[in-house]
């Protein structure tokens, strides 16, 4: 992107007045919705004294707080300017590139062909699994990195969701209550085809992580952060913060070789390694009893080195507080079940900073 268009774009994205375009307009009707017709729920957590979901891992600024606009609302989509990227023989415009039911793969050669559920999903009522977890399966800090995921994990995550086993703890997360829907419009072909698409996968380093006392002044769009311009900063406090790499290659053009960093509070990392390594003194199970010595995964469970640390936080919260009763939970109950979330946190912030 020329030094000009990128200006351009940051304008757009900086601008939360701009009236929102029509491209998702399915995909959000959608999802307010399910909104209205949930209720916020209180957490286990809650009436134990606790403070509820750590709202940054679920990519809010502050518990109770409004949903944020959506990644593409605030863009022109109307452009018809092609838009291209450095090592893509590609080019798209905006409409393209956000298109849930086809979005833009700016690189082919790097995955085999995409199965039909990937590309373009089933209209209307089933996004491209493309779209939010990227041609590549690396995916973004607001949904999950399914790349390199076990064939027979995968099949039965998508059942989890397909029968309401998964849910989230923050009921503001409306993708993550989406996919409830999603999950329930694929069929088992589907299914099959897009865990063996995305389990063919190898895992390779996409987040880089970075302890700091403090982090650049953040705004969120689709429940994902991102700098604000100008050199702001603001204390990094109890959370993990990630942000893109480069803000308009991931919030404008979703470029999947543009990848993620992880600020972490100082001395998180040597935290977590204490509690993944050794249990922390018998609080917790070692991860590598079922994650793998080097936590990439044993047969039919998951790695974790390298993924997204809000993700992390996220699913070990919501299996501590029921809101996840699917596949594995029962083995994971006993390791989550006396962390708080400064353990959940420093959990995060090692796995994550293990090179896969």
């Amino acid at each position: 992107m020329n030094q000009r268009g990128a200006g351009e774009f940051r304008k757009s994205v900086e601008n939360p007045e701009r009236p929102g375009r029509q491209t998702l307009r399915a995909t959000r009707t959608l999802m307010v919705a399910i909104a209205a017709g949930f209720v916020f729920t209180v957490s286990a957590g809650v009436a134990a004294g606790q403070s509820g979901p750590p709202a940054w891992a679920y990519g809010f600024t502050a518990p109770n707080g409004p949903l944020p606009k959506s990644g593409s609302e605030s863009l022109p989509m109307e452009d018809p300017t092609p838009k291209h990227l450095a090592g893509s023989k590609s080019s798209f415009t905006l409409a393209q590139i956000w298109d849930v039911f086809g979005p833009a793969d700016w690189y082919p050669e790097d995955h085999p062909p995409m199965p039909e559920i990937v590309a373009h999903g089933h209209k209307p009522n089933v996004n491209a699994c493309g779209f939010c977890h990227y041609p590549n399966g690396k995916g973004r800090s607001e949904n999950t990195s399914v790349a390199g995921l076990p064939y027979e994990y995968f099949v039965k995550t998508i059942g989890d969701f397909k029968s309401g086993a998964r849910k989230t703890a923050d009921s503001r997360r409306l993708n993550a209550n989406v996919m409830n829907t999603f999950a329930a419009g694929m069929t088992d072909e589907d299914v099959k085809a897009a865990a063996k698409y995305f389990g063919a996968m190898k895992w390779t380093p996409w987040i880089r992580v970075v302890e700091a006392g403090t982090v650049p002044k953040i705004g969120n769009r689709g429940h994902m952060f991102f700098a604000l311009p100008g050199s702001e900063t603001e204390p990094i406090g109890d959370r993990i913060i990630e942000i893109p790499e480069d803000t308009d290659l991931t919030t404008v053009v979703r470029d999947d070789h543009s990848g993620f960093i992880a600020y972490a509070p100082v001395g998180s990392v040597k935290k977590g390694e204490a509690l993944v390594t050794t249990g922390g003194g018998g609080k917790t199970i070692p991860c590598g009893a079922c994650h793998g010595d080097k936590l990439q995964g044993m047969g039919a469970v998951p790695g974790i080195a390298g993924r997204s640390p809000s993700y992390l936080v996220r699913q070990m919260y919501d299996m501590q507080q029921g809101f996840r009763t699917g596949v594995g939970t029962e083995l994971m109950k006993p390791v989550v079940e006396r962390l708080t979330q400064d353990d959940m946190l420093a959990i995060a912030a090692y796995t994550s900073s293990r090179v896969p």
